[in-house]
């Protein structure tokens, strides 16, 4: 349908919350007004509900290719859609590694054959590849992925001149995991020799260290400043690393950014003995002493934007010894609830967690017309009811590893509706798959 109405909508929107009408016609928003009483194709009463941006999502594993038994784009960007993000950027260490042109194509290919949400493809570094990241399309491509510290796939760049090379050659956004490899390396050998294959996995934010992360990050914040670079840095853990970003200049004027993801505010160490396995994450959850420290800096911009590195594996993958069970935790289904949990709690304002959600991502990658409720933006938006509760339970989660370390607890606030690039792609509990999302572009 070419035109939607959404009427009586409480619109949050660039630090504001106000009742208005929205008008779309063909993917954009065509009017924002008080009143509007033009026809439409499609008339939604929002119901004086919440009606926000679409939630972007920097920062995702959705494995495919080559590991599709635990996730996929199909599933993956299903399950984004039901929790209101509309736009997600994804990590280059499928199987194989999205290292080359050719193979970063494949994925966009598979985006926009089968993604509900919008999406984009970080192109992958590796020791070797500086002519291949070089071609990328800084205007079809969100970033340049650098794992500065192993991860799940093994892309690690370890070796300096390669580092300078991308740093100093890359005109793109670099964005950056940060773990020492070295002092992570010796942390594992000495907890092996201490307990063997069965390393209690309340040890992993000691072997996942501050010092490996604060390491890392200041290593990659010493060559941005040396050559000038656009690195966004992701998933910050410690309260250690926040000296290393400034609030002293607007988002989109800052060289040097920083992401927080939603579990590193939400669990803390003290939680490895009710869910194990089920947050064992890289880099680490730690002590409340780092968890406590991040949602300040979130709010004083030293931190810019919120995202979820939602990365699932099978409940059979996670149950297996230590250094077997593989890190990482599914999430992109629940982000902004966790986010209102602490707007419940009196924490942070509902329009500031638009604004590091969705707003902020835009700004820092440079979306083109995204991130904000605006007349001839894109037409995405999420329609959430603030009172509905409901539990997480296996019968609502969409992703394709079917679990979730949020399994039984219950929350306050529901999306009902997402609207993806104008297409009504999830509402009241039912997927509409006639249009598929968009490719992002970037200015």
């Amino acid at each position: 349908m070419s035109t939607i109405l959404i009427r009586n909508a409480r619109l949050v929107n660039g630090g504001v919350i106000s009742d208005k009408d929205i008008f779309i016609r063909n993917g954009f928003i065509e009017r924002i007004d008080g009143h509007i009483s033009t026809p439409a194709d499609l008339e939604i009463d929002a119901e004086k509900h919440w009606v926000i941006p679409g939630i972007i999502d920097d920062q995702v594993h959705f494995r495919e290719p080559g590991l599709t038994h635990k996730a996929s784009i199909y599933t993956e960007a299903k399950a984004a859609v039901a929790g209101g993000v509309t736009s997600f950027m994804e990590m280059p260490n499928t199987s194989p590694t999205s290292t080359t042109q050719e193979r970063l194509q494949e994925k966009y290919d598979i985006g926009a054959a089968r993604s509900l949400a919008n999406y984009s493809f970080y192109m992958g570094a590796t020791n070797d590849n500086i002519d291949e990241v070089l071609r990328t399309d800084p205007r079809s491509v969100c970033g340049i992925k650098v794992f500065m510290g192993s991860s799940t796939g093994n892309m690690l760049v370890d070796n300096v001149q390669a580092l300078e090379a991308l740093y100093s050659q890359t005109p793109m956004l670099i964005a950056t995991h940060c773990e020492d490899e070295a002092t992570i390396r010796a942390n594992a050998a000495a907890y092996r020799e201490r307990y063997g294959e069965n390393v209690p996995m309340a040890c992993h934010p000691d072997i996942r260290s501050v010092e490996a992360c604060l390491k890392s990050s200041s290593l990659a914040v010493d060559l941005a400043r040396r050559f000038d670079t656009r690195l966004h840095i992701l998933h910050i853990s410690t309260a250690d690393e926040l000296a290393l970003f400034s609030n002293a200049l607007p988002l989109a004027e800052k060289r040097i950014t920083a992401e927080v993801c939603v579990h590193h505010m939400y669990f803390n160490s003290d939680d490895y003995q009710r869910l194990g396995a089920g947050i064992k994450c890289n880099p680490a959850i730690k002590s409340r002493v780092h968890q406590s420290a991040l949602l300040p800096a979130l709010l004083d911009n030293r931190l810019d934007i919120v995202a979820t590195d939602h990365a699932p594996h099978t409940w059979v993958e996670k149950q297996q010894p230590y250094f077997q069970s593989p890190s990482g935790l599914p999430l992109i289904q629940h982000p902004f609830n966790m986010m209102l949990e602490f707007h419940q709690q009196g924490k942070i304002s509902l329009e500031r967690i638009v604004e590091k959600m969705c707003h902020a991502p835009a700004i820092c990658f440079r979306i083109e017309k995204r991130g904000f409720i605006r007349e001839g933006y894109w037409a995405d938006l999420a329609i959430i009811d603030p009172e509905r509760e409901w539990t997480v339970a296996k019968d609502n989660i969409h992703y394709k590893c079917g679990w979730s370390p949020l399994e039984g607890h219950k929350f306050r606030g529901e999306v009902v509706s997402t609207i993806v690039s104008g297409h009504v792609a999830y509402r009241d509990g039912q997927f509409n798959e006639y249009k598929m999302g968009e490719r992002l572009r970037f200015y």
